[in-house]
């Protein structure tokens, strides 16, 4: 099998597994005409099965079409012989039924024991078409082909989808009343701002200029220099209001007078005397 053809078959069972739940190994009804033609062309037929569907397989027919080999006579011995091979799938008739009708009453009308049908009957498989979920093999040729899904196969696929992603009515009732969920309030949309992003950015401010501490002129406290500038500014400060009020009075300034003191030597004339 190409390599093309063999994705394509793999992709189309595993649609059957994920949306119907069809399980490995795959339960495939044989009809009595492919075990004929499986004898007349010499090939294995199991095997080409598994290399169809990409996995283990479990062949099985069914009372009816085995009896359909024997009506055939003993030509078709082989053939019949390799019907027992398989596993015997119980049909519930009585009475042998034609393969077809019997195959047909065994899917059912949703195949829900999950059968692929490799037949070559073509009223079969065209009947078979209008049932959902039924993979369909047929030998063209010499080569075995895996049929597209049909269009109820997809439409059952759709509406299970669907009903998966709303909740059952068990599951509601499980639920409880539904409770009200107040949603946010939209937010309005208005003007935007500008993007942060082509902006400048700001510069950082400069930090102040340390200004150097004022140096007072005077001098500290307990210092002789501190004594000596006060001294020197009471004396400015006297001298200058006392020529204030020299010149007020229009007088110069009276100078104090020195006291002489006496000599040693005139105190002592005296007492001679």
């Amino acid at each position: 099998m190409r390599q093309k053809r063999a994705k394509a078959y793999r992709k189309l069972m595993q649609l059957y597994s994920m949306s119907f739940g069809f399980r490995e190994p795959y339960q495939v009804l044989v009809d009595s005409e492919l075990c004929r033609l499986s004898v007349s062309q010499k090939f294995e037929l199991v095997k080409q099965l598994s290399t169809v569907l990409q996995a283990e397989v479990k062949a099985m027919i069914t009372q009816c079409c085995i009896h359909e080999l024997y009506l055939q006579g003993k030509e078709q011995q082989p053939a019949v012989d390799l019907a027992k091979t398989f596993e015997r799938r119980r049909c519930n008739h009585r009475e042998p039924i034609a393969g077809d009708e019997c195959l047909a009453s065994v899917i059912g009308d949703k195949n829900k024991h999950r059968y692929v049908v490799a037949s070559q009957s073509q009223p079969l498989r065209a009947r078979l078409r209008s049932i959902p979920a039924v993979p369909l093999v047929h030998m063209n040729r010499a080569v075995m082909v895996l049929e597209p899904p049909s269009d109820t196969t997809l439409r059952a696929k759709t509406l299970n989808e669907e009903q998966k992603l709303h909740a059952s009515a068990p599951d509601i009732a499980l639920a409880g009343p539904s409770q009200t969920v107040q949603s946010p309030p939209k937010k309005k949309k208005g003007p935007k701002g500008p993007n942060p992003l082509s902006m400048k950015k700001k510069k950082a401010p400069e930090p102040a200029q340390q200004q150097p501490p004022k140096t007072d002129n005077k001098p500290q406290a307990g210092s002789k220099r501190k004594a000596d500038q006060l001294e020197d500014d009471d004396v400015e400060r006297h001298g200058s209001s006392h020529v204030e009020t020299s010149q007020a009075s229009g007088s110069a300034p009276k100078r104090k007078r020195k006291r002489r003191k006496k000599a040693s030597g005139d105190n002592s004339s005296l007492s001679v005397s």
